[in-house]
């Protein structure tokens, strides 16, 4: 018999390709385009400028109605122990220090009596206010600086209190306006706040703010404008939540945080 034939395969038509327009396959070529973002236009900040001359002249004049010879809260019995309470008030308290200091000033009222008493003893008299190691080393060396270089005495200059263990610029200027009379502006924390926040003087420095008041200040308030200005960041114009209701010159400040 005749060997069979195998079928021969039948062959597929080859589909032919549709012609792609050259533009639309460079344009799928290219990869697509993250879509744009969308930025929200930010609203811009209006610079906020210091009150003017007339209302700073207000506002001290109202400071020195109502209270018109105000004190420090630190307590001392001379030059000496007021040096050693602005040392020991950096980042604690007035109440705290005066606390402390009222055993230890009983006994230690004078540099040498500082020295005699220790920086150890010293230390367990202070120990309730915050870095008490390293503030009872300064007074501890702060006195002994005193008797061998100044006869005791607490140098009537910032310049030589800043070279005092312990003793910065505030501390200078608490001193130098409080034991000497002179006008002085010892920019703390509650000065810093107020000075922005009325404001005053504008600064990102205790620095910049102390000579920002400088400038602004009439010379008749500048013997009692840091304890003014200390007084009412510390009990009316708070940090968290001014008290604007008993504020005696919330007329005349510009805040944004006013509450009234």
């Amino acid at each position: 018999m005749p060997a069979k034939k195998s079928p021969t395969p039948i062959k597929k038509k080859a589909t032919a390709k549709k012609a792609v327009p050259r533009k639309v396959a460079r344009a799928a070529k290219k990869p697509a385009k993250a879509p744009a973002k969308t930025i929200a236009a930010k609203k811009p900040k209006g610079r906020r400028r210091p009150v003017g001359a007339e209302a700073v002249h207000e506002i001290f004049t109202r400071f020195r109605k109502a209270n018109p010879e105000p004190k420090g809260e630190l307590e001392h019995v001379n030059v000496f122990t007021l040096l050693v309470a602005v040392v020991l008030s950096a980042q604690a308290t007035d109440a705290g220090v005066n606390k402390a200091t009222r055993a230890l000033f009983a006994i230690a009222d004078t540099p040498e009596k500082m020295v005699a008493l220790g920086e150890e003893k010293i230390r367990d008299y202070v120990k309730t206010i915050g870095l008490f190691r390293t503030k009872a080393k300064n007074v501890y060396l702060l006195s002994r600086e005193l008797i061998e270089k100044y006869d005791s005495n607490v140098p009537p200059s910032r310049e030589i209190l800043e070279t005092l263990p312990g003793v910065g610029r505030k501390t200078a200027n608490v001193v130098m306006n409080m034991a000497f009379g002179e006008p002085t502006i010892a920019v703390d924390t509650h000065l810093f706040r107020l000075s922005n926040r009325i404001p005053l003087a504008i600064g990102k420095t205790p620095l910049a703010i102390e000579l920002g008041l400088e400038k602004v200040i009439p010379a008749e308030f500048m013997q009692h404008a840091h304890h003014w200005l200390i007084l009412h960041g510390r009990y009316i114009c708070k940090a968290r939540r001014p008290d604007c209701e008993a504020c005696l010159i919330s007329d005349l400040c510009t805040s944004p945080e006013k509450t009234i």
